[in-house]
């Protein structure tokens, strides 16, 4: 772009970068001088109406001229390429100036008193700003503030959306989230007074160095913002006089009723406390006088160096989606209520927003896991380097306050880029009406995101569940436990789940509940498959019964069809759930293993890579890709994936266990060992583990220890379940073929379902040869 020209605008530099595109500095041509020229990011408008729109109210943010606001100067389109021209200003942004440190009480009323005239300028002209914090007040090098972005938060509202947007929806997608008022946070109109709560966070930043609520969360912000009082200014700063503290306040009052009513009273009040300030004579002490001269200079020097580097920080990113699909974290709702024992309603919430936001439009709109999302629970980390982590675009996030009978929800979307805050709300209501307030806040991110749900969608978000609230509080906390996974975990769920049911027969979500947790039983061998698969089925069919559209319940079906060995109907039922929600990951895995069994193995790599783009730090499915790639004998890359996803779980068992086999298949048979024992270690008991250590030994001599975990399982197979199919694989790692194939003739005639397995596993390819394995193989009837 350097050294193009774009109308009458030759571009000499790039400035930086920002949400809705590129900023350079470039020369005027016709009229001599420098500006600073806005590409806008490819796709702002999605329509020549959108265009339009854009090019009106730029011609009416070119009217406003005042010395104490930026001047827009054109907008303009060549070559497909749209691009905002501004006044080039050098200098240095107030959040840089302040930098954590107060300002003299004469320096925060002069420069008070020049944002309020540029503010009182606008107003006039009907133009608020809606963004006013720090970064957009640049302080020129003779001591001019000049308000930058002025109506850009609007102008930037997301162009997808249709004409009839409302005002309010619009004007609460724009802001930063430490200086938005009460009424932008709730998302009712704004006005001239929502500025003036702006400028009074500002004022008070000035005179302390503080912000006026400081949590560090954008949750605890928000509802501090909302319900909470300020500090006050002098307990910060002793030395400020209390005029200036009553006025700070008074800009910080909740209701805007309450506050200045213009921008002129701000005003006037401060030229009250400047006049007052100016005459006082300044105190400076000995240090100080040494101070001040190098301080100066080197100020000088920085304000040279730095003269328009920030230009790019004054657009606020457009919520327009980008390009291709979405993607979108919700990340754990934090349990305010100071109760522990709250924490599965929290989660229970934040399970259930994942539900509906995966639903508005999948095909456009991608949303992380479960899993992946509650890894973030409690976390100190930055929204900008979760976003990076899980690699998205928006992130969600929130609290939950619960009294006996009443709850009270706060939720901010936040565009991850920039952690810029799209939309915030706050909800109180009764338990019972906690479905209303989920399809309030899914209705909220549609709109905000420009999403085009189609009528059915449309249609069931704003279909308000009809359920039990005791019924639906037993749910969540089944969904709580049955997430963690053990045995006596998922026991808890199947109670809580059965609860559920007797109190409201008609809740398809607690069968589907009790199918997962049957089904997880017997795959993770905690009862034997033949005992689980049976419930699992019988639940899953009952909530169908209730439910049609519940992918949860096809997803288990097809778990249970494919450990029947009906690969056929297994893969139509994986598949149908995906249909239903395509953003499902467990589903994405379900199929991705169907395809390894029919020898689809780039089919199922790439199916598994879905799961994961979907759950992206879940221990299971990264260990999962590591898996595919092993069962497609790609044992290099299999351990470059499973080295990875250690990397972001060193304490999951099954992904050493991976890892050991992947050695194993490449004869590294000292590393297939040092995997298997670090597996042991995190997974003490687990059959099929101890199986691959046995597999490890034998392959490195060690013979006797091998026989001995023999031994051990056979004792074991008396008093619990131990899949023959994989007891096979000990024998044969021990050279016993016959024991091997007598294991495996056993396993088929109790149909283990393991079994499925027998055509990808590379540790039966000893085997393969056989003709009695061969026979085995054929008796599958595996599909062609």
């Amino acid at each position: 772009m350097i050294g193009k020209t774009l109308g009458h605008y030759q571009i000499t530099e790039k400035l930086g970068e920002g949400g809705m595109g590129v900023v350079y500095k470039a020369r005027d041509e016709r009229l001599q001088r420098d500006v600073a020229v806005k590409v806008l990011t490819l796709g702002t408008f999605v329509d020549d109406a959108a265009r339009k729109r854009f090019r009106k109210e730029a011609l009416a943010l070119s009217k406003l001229n005042h010395p104490n606001i930026e001047t827009v100067f054109d907008f303009d389109t060549q070559d497909g390429t749209d691009f905002l021209v501004i006044e080039f200003i050098p200098g240095q942004t107030l959040d840089k100036k302040l930098a954590g440190a107060p300002l003299q009480e004469r320096e925060v009323s002069r420069l008070g008193m020049q944002m309020a005239e540029g503010l009182a300028a606008a107003h006039d002209q009907g133009v608020v700003h809606r963004d006013l914090k720090p970064g957009n007040l640049l302080i020129t090098p003779d001591g001019r503030l000049k308000i930058l972005d002025f109506g850009l938060a609007k102008l930037v509202e997301p162009m997808g959306q249709a004409s009839s947007t409302t005002e309010s929806a619009t004007q609460a997608a724009a802001g930063t989230l430490p200086y938005m008022a009460p009424e932008q946070l709730r998302g009712e109109k704004v006005d001239a007074r929502t500025d003036i709560h702006a400028a009074g966070m500002i004022i008070f930043e000035m005179a302390t160095g503080q912000r006026p609520f400081r949590e560090n969360t954008a949750p605890r912000l928000t509802d501090a913002i909302l319900h909470q009082p300020p500090a006050s200014p002098r307990s910060l700063n002793p030395r400020l006089s209390p005029e200036l503290e009553r006025i700070t306040l008074k800009c910080l009052e909740k209701d805007p009723e309450d506050r200045y009513q213009s921008a002129k009273e701000l005003l006037v009040d401060l030229r009250r406390v400047g006049a007052s300030s100016s005459s006082q004579p300044e105190v400076k002490t000995a240090a100080k006088r040494k101070w001040f001269m190098p301080l100066a200079a080197l100020t000088g020097v920085l304000i040279l160096l730095g003269g328009g580097y920030l230009v790019w920080q004054r657009f606020r990113p457009a919520a327009t989606p980008p390009e291709g699909k979405i993607m979108l974290a919700v990340l754990p709702f934090e349990n305010l209520s100071g109760d522990p024992e709250q924490e599965y309603f929290s989660d229970g919430i934040t399970e259930e927003m994942i539900s509906r936001l995966g639903n508005l439009q999948p095909e456009r709109l991608g949303v992380i896991a479960r899993t992946s999302a509650m890894t973030y629970k409690k976390t100190k980390k930055r929204a900008d380097q979760i976003a990076r982590e899980l690699g998205v675009d928006y992130l969600l996030e929130g609290t939950v306050r619960r009294s006996p009978d009443r709850v009270r929800i706060t939720a901010q979307l936040i565009q991850a880029r920039d952690q810029t805050h799209l939309w915030a709300e706050s909800y109180e209501r009764v338990v019972a009406d906690i479905f209303a307030v989920q399809s309030e806040v899914a209705e909220k991110v549609s709109a905000s995101l420009a999403l085009r749900l189609l009528p059915e969608r449309r249609a069931a978000l704003s279909h308000t569940a009809n359920v039990n609230p005791e019924a639906h509080e037993a749910y969540i906390r089944g969904r709580y436990y049955w997430e963690k996974r053990t045995k006596e975990d998922l026991e808890r769920s199947i109670e809580y789940f059965n609860q559920a049911v007797r109190i409201d027969p008609g809740y398809a979500l607690a069968y589907a509940g009790l199918a997962d947790s049957y089904f997880i039983l017997g795959t993770n061998n905690f009862v034997g498959p033949r005992e689980a698969y049976p419930k699992a089925k019988e639940a899953a069919e009952a909530a169908l019964r209730i439910d049609r559209n519940l992918a949860e319940a096809y997803a288990t079906l097809g778990g249970l069809a494919r450990d029947d060995w009906d690969l056929r109907s297994g893969e139509k039922l994986w598949r149908h759930a995906i249909e239903l929600d395509p953003n499902y990951a467990f589903a994405h895995q379900g199929l991705a293993y169907t395809l390894t069994f029919l020898q689809r193995h780039e089919e199922a790599i790439a199916e598994v890579k879905l799961a994961r783009m979907l759950d992206p730090v879940s221990p299971r499915i990264c260990a999962n890709v590591g898996d595919m790639l092993y069962l497609a004998r790609k044992y290099d890359e299999a351990i470059v994936e499973l080295k990875k996803a250690i990397e972001i779980e060193p304490r999951h068992a099954l992904t050493h266990a991976y890892l050991g086999l992947s050695y194993l298949g490449k004869k590294e048979y000292d590393k297939a060992v040092a995997a298997f024992t670090e597996a042991q270690l995190l997974y003490r008991g687990s059959i099929e583990i101890t199986i691959r250590l046995g597999c490890g030994l034998a392959a490195l001599g060690h013979r006797s220890e091998a026989l001995d975990l023999a031994a051990e399982l056979k004792e074991r197979s008396r008093r619990e379940y131990v899949s023959a199919y994989e007891f096979s694989k000990l024998y044969l790692g021990l050279s016993d073929r016959e024991q091997s194939l007598q294991l495996l003739q056993r396993a088929f005639e109790s149909r283990d379902p393991r079994m499925i397995y027998i055509k990808a596993d590379p540790e039966l390819d000893p085997l393969r040869s056989d003709p009695r394995f061969q026979e085995l193989v054929r008796k599958m009837n595996f599909p062609e």
